[in-house]
């Protein structure tokens, strides 16, 4: 199994009672402060995991009855700092994990992108993975001073965006760097190019000037569920984060995108799929039951409905708490009841869905004893054909520290899990099997 821990540089993640759970406040860090993801990243590299993620956003969603009050009252996903600086502090304090974080390209010229993320694949010594994503909320365009732009436009300005990137990071050949010093020649120009690259909605000259990366640029994550995302990490991701409940539907969305990256010329596993999971371990299967309990009442039903608004970028506040939301037409509606019901086996109402959706955004709950979530993950890791998982905590680090502790032994007894880590680069990792 592939592991990476999800991350935010804010006060929750998928989880909007993290910020207020007892073992959070007890734990004695910041969420502003390196040190915390610091640690993090160290607890994470002691159990071989592939990476830690952060997922980011640049807005503070106003979607929910038309105020930003909501999501600042509960964190729903604001503040949330930027996590690009975080990623040089981790990796001056671990030597093998990867480090990735997303970075929207709606906003952005890919020569700064570029140089970006090649300088940050340097600063960790090849270790930098990039998830590529587009506004998909208005808040956020409009903090930019645009309009956003239709979902195929923003896929078409996508390709070419990475299009770009990656001439800029060819820019440099291996060996164009020659240092020698007797001679008085850094490098041999011959071997640094233009890339004279324009196309419909770019224009670069190039070449970059940061010097080819030991990845030749980051690896490339990606989370699509629409059918221009799914084309676009096919061709591009080394790695993709999914959230799929239902092992059906799981099932299915793997064989899509492994099928998806053979026909686009790629090897069936150069695109590793990543399900979410929210683990929550105890001593006892009670136990454990009674930590979900816990959690989920910590939950307030307005944070629930803000994110949701948020995410599907429709205002919740228009319907009634109570309706059935497989009742309503608007497709958004339709694919968020799809995802609830599946955990539930019930038509739930909008009440319902907003509730779950501030508890973990979809993601499965998995809890139980250690020896009983290394269950749930083998069997959802076999039903499903691979490849691992994205993990998300409900208070933090503790959790963390707990899979680390508990789960990770359980798996590498197991043989499902690595004991040692063979290469050095983000995409060592992902490309390792055994």
């Amino acid at each position: 199994m592939h592991l990476a821990q999800f991350l935010c540089h804010g006060p929750t993640y998928h989880s909007l009672a993290m910020w207020r759970h007892p073992r959070t406040a007890a734990a004695g860090y910041e969420w502003t402060t390196p040190e915390l993801y610091q640690h993090i990243a160290q607890v994470c590299e002691r159990g071989k995991f592939d990476m830690v993620f952060f997922a980011d956003l640049n807005y503070i969603s106003d979607t929910y009855t038309g105020s930003m009050a909501p999501a600042i009252r509960h964190a729903t996903q604001a503040p949330e700092h930027d996590p690009i600086p975080l990623l040089g502090f981790m990796a001056a304090v671990t030597s093998r994990i990867g480090l990735g974080a997303t970075f929207s390209i709606s906003h952005a010229h890919p020569f700064y992108a570029a140089r970006l993320w090649a300088t940050l694949d340097h600063l960790t010594r090849g270790r930098a993975a990039w998830n590529v994503v587009t506004t998909l909320n208005h808040n956020q365009s409009a903090n930019y001073g645009e309009d956003l732009r239709p979902s195929d436009e923003r896929y078409e300005r996508a390709h070419e965006f990475i299009q770009v990137c990656r001439k800029l990071w060819e820019s440099w050949e291996p060996d164009a760097v020659v240092t020698d010093r007797a001679a008085g020649v850094f490098a041999d120009p011959a071997k640094v190019h233009r890339i004279e690259f324009e196309g419909r909605f770019f224009k670069s000259r190039g070449p970059l000037n940061v010097i080819r990366s030991p990845q030749h640029g980051p690896a490339i994550l990606q989370a699509g569920t629409s059918p221009r995302g799914r084309s676009f990490a096919t061709r591009y991701a080394d790695a993709i984060f999914a959230i799929q409940p239902n092992l059906a539907g799981a099932k299915a969305y793997y064989d899509d995108i492994k099928s998806g990256t053979v026909n686009e010329g790629r090897p069936h596993d150069a695109c590793k799929i990543l399900f979410g999971i929210q683990p929550i371990l105890g001593e006892s299967e009670a136990r454990a039951r009674e930590k979900q309990e816990e959690h989920n009442a910590l939950v307030p039903l307005e944070g629930g409905l803000a994110i949701l608004s948020g995410h599907l970028d429709f205002d919740l506040a228009k319907l009634s708490l109570d309706e059935l939301m497989a009742q309503r037409t608007e497709p958004q509606l339709q694919r968020m009841q799809t995802r609830y019901r599946t955990l539930t086996g019930e038509l739930l109402t909008v009440r319902e869905v907003a509730q779950r959706h501030g508890q973990s955004v979809g993601l499965l709950q998995m809890v139980g004893t250690p020896a009983q979530v290394a269950d749930q993950m083998e069997a959802y890791f076999d039903a499903v054909g691979g490849d691992g998982f994205m993990l998300s905590p409900i208070y933090s680090p503790g959790a963390v520290e707990e899979f680390v502790d508990l789960v990770v032994p359980e798996l590498q007894r197991r043989g499902r899990l690595r004991r040692e880590y063979t290469g050095t680069t983000q995409r060592d990792h992902l490309m390792q099997e055994d």
